[in-house]
């Protein structure tokens, strides 16, 4: 690795002290490398600007500033480490006061890389017209859009209709998102090198399903079905937080494995294991 990029969160890292160091340590060793933060644009969702060329992507923040990266470098395929600047993370794996050790292994290779699928989402409307989805590396998510109101949902796996159900709204997680909000939902946690789907309800009010595991070659379906006065409803489908899009009755959301994957820098190979006791002991 010759070209390497660091992206700061701005909150964590508000002079570039630490990003400043980095960068000047990777030039002492002689290797190129540039510092950038991830800025939001109008829709409040973030954008690097500056990544062409890269090797490998140092964030410094923690899970979320590195779901940021992930999904805004999704067709690049840069292998992204994480340095921890918060609380214990599941992604952001090296400790600030140990990155130079952790750029050093980097630079000697001596570290594993771990590839991680992502989601696809695609939304039709009633109308016909189709809007992608930014790639998900965590999960995508479907929520109450404005007024307090139960969402009737309709669920088709490949095709085949699965069932009905009403609830506050849906995760479709990865295993990567297992440990985020579809754990705090209730969903089970899953080793996050796996491939699979995990659909679990936000609050289920009605014909309640626990989570579904599927395949990670399968295919999702969910619509929104009318509100229980009988009246036109409208949700909010987002991509790991970001990418916001609205939806209304009738409106049909389509989950499948993304054709992109993040790859992640891995220094210690028992590193999930780890923090998720770190995790459970809190």
């Amino acid at each position: 690795m010759k070209n390497f990029l660091v992206v700061s969160n701005i909150i964590k890292d508000p002079d570039g002290v630490l990003s400043g160091k980095i960068v000047n340590y990777l030039k002492d060793k002689g290797v190129d490398c540039r510092s950038t933060v991830c800025t939001r644009d109008c829709n409040n969702n973030y954008h690097l600007t500056d990544y062409e060329g890269t090797d490998c992507i140092i964030v410094l923040g923690g899970d979320g500033t590195i779901l940021q990266v992930a999904r805004d470098i999704a067709d690049k395929n840069i292998p992204i480490m994480g340095v921890n600047l918060g609380t214990v993370g599941y992604l952001a794996e090296v400790d600030a006061d140990k990155v130079n050790e952790a750029i050093d292994r980097v630079l000697k290779g001596d570290y594993a890389t771990e590839t991680r699928m992502m989601l696809q989402g695609d939304i039709t409307a009633n109308n016909g017209e189709i809007t992608h989805l930014s790639p998900a590396l965590n999960d995508i998510v479907i929520t109450r859009n404005g007024a307090l109101q139960i969402i009737r949902f309709s669920i088709y796996v490949n095709d085949q209709f699965l069932c009905d159900f009403s609830a506050d709204g849906i995760i479709i997680a990865t295993p990567t998102g297992s440990t985020g909000y579809n754990m705090s939902a209730g969903g089970p946690i899953a080793k996050p090198s796996a491939s699979l789907l995990l659909l679990t309800p936000i609050c289920a009010h009605s014909g309640t399903p626990t989570s579904i595991v599927l395949s990670d070659s399968d295919k999702v379906d969910i619509v929104i079905n009318k509100g229980r006065d009988g009246n036109s409803i409208f949700v909010a489908a987002n991509s790991d937080g970001n990418d916001e899009h609205v939806m209304t009755t009738d409106d049909r959301i389509t989950i499948s494995k993304s054709k992109y994957v993040s790859t992640i820098i891995r220094l210690d190979s028992d590193s999930f294991v780890q923090t998720l006791h770190k995790k459970m002991s809190e």
